[in-house]
Order: structure tokens, then sequence, then C-alpha cells
């Protein structure tokens, strides 16, 4: 009974705050990094950007994790690799988006995983979701076609086509981490590490073909500045500080705790897009904005009390 004294409860608040405030930094440079990848990003170096942006980490990564990455076995290496394959198809299809759209639909558009992967866990598994959750995912889809429209109803542009399809990119890879029983039990640190050293392969493949652009060499001799300001803000904050402090956190508070405070990210990408580069929704964008953060924080907590999720 001691550890209920009084002392205690006066100090959780505290110390869930301590935690709760780093994660939450990593939803803002996250909402942030679709707006740095636009400013040092054209159609041009797409490929060379992200063989950059990976390779810097990928080391730290190594080092950091040389002894469990030691341990993994060849199931645990070809699980690991085949996730790198699809993430290596997010980074580029979401990249190719953030060049060809506005940074805050990019940001709210790529939200919309949020609500994909319960749709696509319930297919899976033939359980049909929750009627609170498809009310959540309409409201969604009803705000992303808003959100798109902000000048008027016209198509959507490739971007935001990109982006929708790099959001159920993302639902593939987490279903497949789902999936890939020889994952399931690996190390975090390593099972990032060869994923991301996959992805950087291909990246590196695609980018020594003729004719995809410029090489990760003359994109880096290019830049200036500003440039490697927004590389290492892509690489240093939104991937290896992002990682750890997740690693950190989820340790220390609960997952769903996490998941909500990083589920902020569209919110913050939203702000970035309005207050640093201009962007003008529009009141039907504005409208669907609302409806899109709606939606998915509906749709979140909708998906947390579904028993059928709780028992999978």
């Amino acid at each position: 009974m001691s550890s209920l004294a009084a002392p205690l409860p006066l100090g959780a608040p505290r110390r869930a705050w301590l935690t709760d405030l780093p994660v939450l930094l990593v939803a803002v440079v996250w909402g942030t990094s679709y707006l740095a990848a636009k400013g040092i990003t054209s159609a041009h170096t797409v490929l060379a950007v992200l063989v950059l942006r990976f390779a810097i980490v990928l080391p730290v990564l190594v080092a950091a994790g040389w002894r469990r990455l030691r341990t993994l076995d060849a199931a645990q290496w070809r699980g690991a690799a085949v996730l790198g394959l699809i993430l290596a198809g997010i980074f580029l299809v979401e990249t190719y988006g953030v060049v060809h759209t506005s940074a805050t639909n990019a940001g709210l558009i790529i939200s919309l995983t949020m609500i994909f992967t319960p749709l696509a866990e319930a297919a899976v598994s033939r359980v049909r979701p929750p009627r609170a959750f498809l009310g959540a995912a309409a409201l969604s889809v009803a705000g992303v076609v808003l959100l798109t429209q902000g000048g008027g109803f016209t198509a959507p542009s490739l971007g935001d086509l990109l982006m929708l399809l790099a959001a159920l990119a993302r639902t593939v890879h987490v279903l497949a981490m789902s999936r890939i029983k020889a994952v399931r039990n690996a190390d975090s640190l390593s099972l990032t590490t060869v994923q991301l050293g996959s992805a950087v392969a291909v990246f590196a493949v695609l980018a020594a073909l003729p004719g995809t652009g410029a090489t990760p060499w003359a994109a880096a001799a290019d830049f200036g500045p500003g440039e490697w300001a927004g590389l290492l803000f892509l690489s240093v904050l939104c991937t290896l500080f992002a990682f750890f402090v997740q690693m950190w956190a989820v340790r220390r508070t609960s997952p769903s705790r996490v998941s909500l405070l990083l589920g902020t990210e569209p919110l913050w990408a939203a702000a970035a897009g309005i207050a640093l580069a201009g962007d003008r929704p529009g009141a039907l964008g504005l409208a669907g904005a609302v409806l899109v953060l709606a939606g998915t924080g509906w749709g979140r907590r909708a998906a947390d009390r579904d028993p059928n999720r709780a028992k999978g």
C-alpha cells in the first residue's frame, strides 16, 4: 500500500509529461518534414535525396546495434529485407508526392493510414469493424475530397494521388510486419537497420540507372547551406532522433499513448504548410482538413475500443 502514498500521484503527471514532450516533438518534426522535403527536393533529385538522407544515419544505426544485428538469423534477415523493399516503395511514392502537392495536403492525406490499416486488418481477418469506425472512415474520406478541392472542384493533383498511394503502401507495410512471423520477435533496432539498408540499396541502384535524375554526388555538390540544413533535419531529427525517442518512450509509457501523440503529426503538417509555406487551402480545404483530423482521431479511438481487435 505504500506505493499509493500521496507523493507518487503528485509526481506522476510530471514524469508522464517528461516522456510525452519528446514524443510530441517527434510528431512536430514529422509534420514539418513534408515542408523540409519539399524545400530540398525536385522531381529530378528525389532518388539522390533519398540516398543521402538515409546513408547519413545508417552507419549510426549499425554502430549502435551491431551486437544485436549479428544475432539475427537468416529468416529474420530475409523478412526485414522484404519489409525494406516495401519501405523503399513508400518513401519513393511519398517523396514524389510531396514534390507535386502542398505540404499541408501531403501531411493530411498520409494520415489516412490510420483509417486504412484497421480496414485492411478487418478485410484480412474477415471481422467487420465497428460502425463508429466506418463512420470515421467516411468522414476522413470526405475530408480528403474537400481538402484537395480548396480552389474549386477539379481533378486531384498528381501529388495528391501519390500521397494517397503512399498511405495505402504504409498500410501494406504495417500488415506485412504483423504477418511475417520471422520478424515478430526481432530486435527493433536491428529490424529498422536492415529495412533502411535495403531501402538505401534500392535507391542507390535506381539512382545509378540512366535517366532517373541526378546522382547523389551531383545533388550533394549543388546543395547550399539551406539544402544541407534541410537534409540533416530529415536525417538526424526525422529519422534518427524519431526512432530512438519511440524506442525510449514505449519502454516508459504505453504504446497507445505514444500512438496518440504521434497521431498529431497531420496537425503540425497543416500548421507548417500554412504558417511557413503560405499554403492557402481555402474554405473548402480548411473544412476538409478539419474533417480529416476529426475522422482520424475518431477512428483511432473507435479502433482502440474494438473488442475484436483487442482479442487479436
